[in-house]
């Protein structure tokens, strides 16, 4: 069962070399479960007992699940779509001597530059075309070894193994043919679309890690994929979303963009995205606007991101007494200055989800001498404010193009989400609840 979860993981990322792409594989999944899609620009009819997706920027998710009788309270897991790469600029081809052409790009999110030297990188996203009544999206994946950003020889820079600072413009752009590619590129991407190269009006391109995903260790208790963060939290809460649930709540699964930039986009956590979905749902079920605050001051969210681990060459690093190892089981993170959502309060409620459920969990404080970063819990709490925990699987090399987490932590993840969907927290007064 381990095994083939993990080989899941796997096919879901490797299929999901775009923000767009994880978002197209999570409707497929979706709709394979009987889900409908919805649309923000059209009115919706959503019943007892249904079960429905809405999209945005074709990059965001959020799909729900009504129950068959009046709810109490909405059940939110939070994750996001995008990842730190490098973003193609329009008009890319870049020649040098006449010999090489390179492609020009710019940097999406804060990434660790020296592990996308040296390994086969490829392009992915979307492309906007005309059509006889004006532009539609095709999603873009060119699927081959097709770029490397070579590394400056230790010959040539003695200093190499000193530190490096990487110049983004100078350093970091991908090489991509001889002189004969000059000019094909365009041409590239209108196949890899299916459309004529004349008919492409606009792009959203990033780079992609093709390395392969690997299981590995003495025992096999690694794993080792590109994106894991946070591709496998976003795989998690569909996995969980999909096959549990309780009548009391409204099931609801959401997925965000732009979590690696700040979350301030119309497909953002920071957008009106949540409340727009959660305010609709309760108006389409004849509900009232009290009746939305009421169910909304019960509500709970899982904000699902993956988590540092104890670093084996930098232990120094962690906090010396909250320490968070590979195949321990869920983070909860915490942050005095709630870079982290979470509280004793909503720590109390999802830890006695998981002891319930034998579930194990873990809990990081960063060191107080550095700063953390913040995730998407406290970001949509400024729209829709619930009781929050943030969440991860325990990696290691966070940011990196290709990443490292535990084999079992996923089965843990997958296992405290669908504990999550399947109670419902009911409040009876402000800092009293009931777990049923």
């Amino acid at each position: 069962m381990v095994v083939e979860t993990v080989q899941e993981l796997f096919d879901f990322i490797e299929q999901s070399p775009s923000c767009f792409h994880v978002i197209d594989n999570a409707k497929k999944m979706l709709e394979k479960e009987g889900f409908e899609e919805l649309c923000e620009n059209k009115k919706w009819e959503i019943k007892e007992g249904g079960k429905y997706f809405v999209t945005r920027n074709l990059s965001s998710i959020i799909a729900f699940k009504v129950p068959s009788k009046e709810f109490k309270s909405f059940h939110i897991v939070a994750s996001h779509s995008d990842s730190p790469t490098f973003k193609i600029k329009d008009n890319p081809e870049q020649s040098v001597k006449g010999k090489y052409v390179q492609l020009n790009t710019e940097r999406y999110g804060g990434m660790i530059y020296s592990t996308w030297f040296d390994r086969p990188l490829s392009v992915a996203g979307r492309a906007l075309v005309k059509t006889e009544k004006g532009v539609e999206t095709k999603l873009v994946n060119i699927d081959r070894d097709l770029l490397v950003i070579p590394n400056l020889a230790i010959h040539m820079d003695r200093n190499a193994n000193d530190g490096m600072k990487y110049n983004p413009q100078v350093n970091l752009l991908p090489l991509f043919g001889d002189a004969a590619a000059k000019d094909s590129f365009d041409q590239l991407v209108a196949q890899a679309c299916g459309v004529a190269e004349e008919d492409i009006i606009s792009s959203d391109l990033y780079l992609y890690n093709r390395v392969k995903p690997v299981v590995w260790g003495a025992h096999n208790e690694y794993l080792s994929c590109a994106k894991l963060d946070d591709l496998e939290c976003a795989f998690s809460s569909l996995k969980a979303f999909v096959k549990s649930g309780n009548e009391e709540t409204v099931s609801v699964c959401a997925v965000f963009d732009n979590e690696e930039v700040g979350s301030g986009t119309k497909q953002g956590a920071d957008s009106t995205f949540l409340y727009d979905i959660l305010h609709r749902i309760n108006m389409n079920l004849g509900r009232s606007e009290e009746d939305y605050y009421t169910a909304v001051a019960s509500s709970f969210m899982l904000s699902a991101d993956n988590a540092h681990a104890l670093h084996p060459n930098h232990p120094a690093i962690s906090d010396p007494t909250n320490q968070v190892f590979l195949n321990e089981g869920i983070v909860i993170k915490h942050n005095a200055n709630q870079k982290y959502t979470t509280d004793a309060v909503s720590a109390a409620l999802f830890q006695s989800m998981c002891k319930e459920h034998q579930v194990p969990y873990q809990n990081f404080v960063n060191r107080s001498d550095i700063a953390g970063g913040s995730t998407l819990g406290n970001i949509s709490n400024s729209h829709v404010s619930l009781n929050s925990v943030d969440i991860g699987v325990p990696q290691l090399a966070m940011h990196s193009s290709y990443e490292t987490a535990g084999v079992v932590d996923l089965g843990y993840m997958i296992c405290g989400m669908e504990a999550f969907y399947n109670c419902a927290v009911v409040a009876e007064r402000d800092g009293s609840y009931e777990i049923h």
